[in-house]
């Protein structure tokens, strides 16, 4: 784990999204094209705002959320939707978007669609103070088979204490990534991590999946 801090979270977005975006503009020197894995939520909003602007060959990068809630894609609650509103705007609206929702093929039609982004080029997390990644909580029933070597790529997921189940990558579809950066902000965000850390155990503390390989970028 490599911990990088800033002085302050505008410093911290507008950096880290210089880094994404040359991360990005290397693999689409290499390869026809670029997958990476989004969270959605508050925090990372102010990095979307930034990446969108980077001078990319947008219509081959592939844009996936890390987990979706079972909403509507218009629900204010929605992953998608938030990616969609603060990244997927002017040059990077033509990033391809693949969606975390089940289609008429069910589930095993969605684990195919994910399949066929792996291994992730780039991977972007959040982390909640309750050492959470992705929808992969501590707690959840589904937890222990999510993080097996052999999980689906995306599996659904049931968190505790949440009002709406919940659609995830699983352990194996996260640590296909070639790059890992985690966002957190807050002391007590970093106080989690220094938990994490200690424990060393996914099914208590689900970062632990891929803090090996992560960069943990950090501000107050």
């Amino acid at each position: 784990m490599k911990l990088v801090t800033y002085p302050d979270v505008e410093m911290m977005m507008i950096d880290l999204a210089n880094k994404l975006a040359g991360e990005l503009n290397t693999v689409l020197f290499h390869a026809e094209q670029a997958s990476i894995a989004l969270p959605g939520g508050t925090t990372p909003g102010p990095l979307y705002d930034a990446l969108c602007a980077s001078s990319l060959d947008w219509r081959r990068v592939r844009v996936l959320p890390t987990d979706e809630r079972l909403v509507p894609p218009d629900s204010p609650r929605s992953n998608e939707g938030m990616i969609r509103a603060r990244l997927l705007t002017g040059a990077a609206a033509e990033a391809q978007m693949i969606a975390l929702r089940p289609g008429a093929d069910g589930m095993d039609g969605l684990a195919g669609r994910v399949a066929e982004v792996l291994p992730l080029d780039i991977l972007l997390l959040g982390m909640g103070a309750d050492m959470h990644i992705a929808s992969l909580f501590p707690g959840a029933p589904e937890l222990e088979d999510a993080l097996r070597a052999d999980a689906p790529p995306v599996m659904q997921i049931t968190p505790p204490a949440q009002p709406e189940p919940r659609l995830s990558l699983t352990a194996p579809a996260l640590r296909s990534a070639t790059i890992v950066h985690i966002l957190i902000t807050g002391a007590d965000k970093r106080a989690a991590l220094e938990r994490a850390v200690e424990i060393d155990d996914p099914l208590l503390a689900p970062v632990c999946a891929v803090l090996g390989s992560a960069t943990i970028h950090w501000a107050e």
